[in-house]
């Protein structure tokens, strides 16, 4: 039984759908004052309306994460909201699919800025509140895609995510000198809106692959930046967590028969 996260507050980056609501409807849950931060205001504000309904606190605000000014403004609009910033899941990402013969200097960087520059980003912008207050915590979504795994077409996704694990080796030292912590949750397959139209068969192929034959989900994300958040993973930092079934534990599909 972790100790109560009641009351702190929780940014969650990305919150409008998938993983992102998944962490947010996680902390949320379990009493903590939730500021869902994404592009797009229509699904954010639906997405408050829901956790509202079930006797949340939650607030809004529109955020570019790869844009230094938007993110300085989610923190300040954080502290105006709920008066303190304890925790910041930036999870927010991109991952679109291309082969490197296709993918332009431009898609390149544009997948940098959405999943390793807003890694930065969010993290320098709390730097001052976690100042003025040990305790407070960084968790990152990154993936098994990258640090451990490659996909055809995900090369420029790979790239952030592992690009992501080391930054967070460095930044976990510098947080350490404010009594912070930083680290990172590694899904595999989760079940989001992004499999909805893959088809029955699809997904039963995809689970047949994990040894617990279940693709995950975004709860199973989500409390696992509940732990990194609480006060028991306070001596845990620079560290990252598989979150995959297994999946990444077999050396073939023969290991599974």
């Amino acid at each position: 039984m972790l100790t109560s996260i009641e009351g702190r507050v929780v940014v969650v980056t990305g919150a409008s759908k998938g993983i992102g609501k998944g962490i947010a409807k996680v902390f949320a849950d379990r009493g903590a004052k939730v500021m869902l931060a994404a592009r797009g205001t229509e699904a954010l504000e639906a997405t408050a309306a829901e956790l509202t309904a079930g006797g949340a606190t939650v607030a809004t605000h529109a955020c570019d994460v790869s844009d230094w000014a938007s993110v300085q403004g989610l923190a300040a609009a954080t502290l105006e909201t709920f008066g303190g910033l304890d925790v910041m899941c930036a999870n927010a990402g991109v991952f679109p699919q291309v082969s490197i013969a296709e993918m332009t200097p431009e898609d390149w960087d544009a997948v940098m800025a959405a999943n390793l520059r807003s890694a930065f980003l969010c993290t320098k912008a709390v730097l001052p509140v976690f100042a003025g207050k040990p305790g407070g915590r960084v968790v990152l979504t990154s993936s098994i895609t990258g640090p451990v795994t490659g996909f055809p077409g995900w090369a420029h996704y790979g790239a952030s995510k592992a690009g992501q694990l080391g930054f967070l080796k460095t930044a976990a030292i510098e947080l350490a000198k404010v009594g912070a912590t930083i680290n990172a949750v590694l899904p595999g397959n989760v079940m989001t809106e992004g499999l909805d139209g893959l088809g029955e068969d699809y997904l039963a192929t995809m689970a047949a692959s994990i040894p617990l034959k279940k693709i995950g989900s975004v709860a199973d994300i989500g409390h696992a930046a509940l732990f990194f958040a609480s006060d028991e993973a306070g001596y845990v930092t620079g560290q990252t967590l598989v979150v995959d079934g297994g999946q990444i534990l077999p050396e073939s599909l023969e290991a599974l028969d």
